[in-house]
């Protein structure tokens, strides 16, 4: 929300800069886009980058699990596990479910049992969800890299899986900046497709000018290879922005994938019959 703002007015960059020398980050993933335009601006106002670090963990997990403790050169690393955690990776479909023991997690929900049991597994590590592998598997020290939500990915009909997560980062990535965020669809579908919460300065340009902006990111992304599963062929900008009262949006402020496309069905319907404002490439 910030970066056209300070993209816009030098002085006021000037100002947030000026005494800036770190920036964490957490909660959902930073696409790459918002990454290399804050270290452009800061670049330019005082001449080195900013210093960007990131943790991850849940509210279960008191909170981090894990924390970037030397210099980032790109969004998607989460660091390593802090002292007294362990993470383990465990094969889930075409990824590495993350699993995480240790002395900070919580010992079980509250008077609730069932749950309790649901959460960890029969070693003891509490299942969180989500999916991760190492930025380089003969160097364990650079890192784990976030890979998704396990439960959000889904298959095409072809029977490719599709992650949810990475490609989302993608795409709100080649959407900058017009894309405030982005919802993945095709569970059951032959193609992946793609709904779009646009900027307020994107909902105010003419119809056809932001959908050629869509169609370009989409290109874009084809381009950059990556077969079916992260190309999406089809995209619909949507004219509501995403519901805090529907649970679009989780309390740590990211869009909640699931709500969206339960909350928005006809949405999903209308985006695969190719009607008005949808945009589609071949």
């Amino acid at each position: 929300m910030l970066l056209p703002f300070l993209e816009a007015d030098e002085q006021r960059a000037r100002a947030f800069f000026s005494r800036l020398r770190a920036v964490f980050y957490a909660g959902a993933a930073l696409p790459q886009a918002t990454w290399d335009r804050l270290q452009a601006l800061a670049l330019h106002t005082r001449g080195e980058p900013v210093w960007l670090t990131t943790s991850w963990g849940s509210t279960e997990t008191s909170p981090a699990i894990t924390s970037a403790h030397w210099r980032l050169d790109q969004a998607g690393v989460i660091g390593l596990p802090l002292p007294g955690m362990e993470l383990e990776f465990v094969p889930n479909g075409e990824k590495l479910e993350l699993r995480v023991r240790g002395v900070s997690v919580l010992p079980g929900y509250r008077d609730a049992p069932q749950l309790t049991a649901q959460a960890f597994d029969a070693e003891g590590y509490y299942c969180i969800g989500d999916a991760g592998r190492l930025a380089d598997v003969a160097r364990p020290e650079q890192g784990v890299v976030f890979d998704g939500r396990v439960a959000e990915d889904f298959k095409l009909t072809t029977g490719t899986w599709v992650s949810v997560g990475t490609l989302r980062v993608r795409v709100v990535s080649a959407l900058a900046p017009w894309a405030q965020d982005a919802v993945i669809t095709g569970h059951d579908r032959a193609a992946v497709g793609v709904l779009v919460f646009p900027k307020p300065q994107a909902a105010a340009l003419p119809a056809a000018e932001l959908q050629a902006h869509v169609a370009a990111a989409l290109k874009s992304l084809r381009a950059e290879g990556g077969g079916s599963s992260q190309t999406p062929r089809r995209a619909l900008v949507l004219a509501e922005p995403p519901s805090a009262d529907a649970a679009e949006i989780t309390d740590k402020g990211y869009i909640n994938q699931g709500a969206v496309l339960r909350c928005r069905a006809a949405a999903v319907e209308a985006l695969y019959a190719s009607g008005a404002g949808v945009v589609v490439i071949d």
